[in-house]
């Protein structure tokens, strides 16, 4: 079933009272550009935690939990190879994962 519609040039999706048409890259860009603007939320964390150096308000599990589905959802869109779902995991795994190693650094050097 998902591997048909990956393969499929235009995709409808239809629901009650509605049949949308478009292209794999249509969606592929519509993923691109969701996935920058929620990518792109993690940078002003990045900045001011390693402007401040303070991490008392981070939550490590919270990071190491979120860093670990993370790399599953980039696994998963090499998986169905999705250029939208590759790019954005990889870019929030750095920035995520750079502030999870900032946590591990900067709380020891308490």
């Amino acid at each position: 079933m998902f591997a048909d519609f990956y393969h499929e040039r235009v995709v409808s999706v239809s629901g009650p009272g509605y049949t949308i048409g478009m292209t794999r890259e249509t969606m592929e860009l519509i993923g691109i550009v969701a996935g920058f603007c929620t990518t792109a939320s993690f940078l002003p964390q990045v900045i001011r935690t390693w402007k401040s150096r303070s991490v008392d308000d981070i939550s490590l599990k919270m990071y190491m939990l979120f860093c670990v589905g993370v790399l599953l959802w980039l696994l998963y869109g090499f998986l169905i190879g999705s250029l939208s779902v590759i790019l954005a995991n990889s870019v929030t795994l750095f920035l995520a994962g750079a502030v999870l190693v900032m946590k591990v650094r900067f709380d020891r050097e308490r």
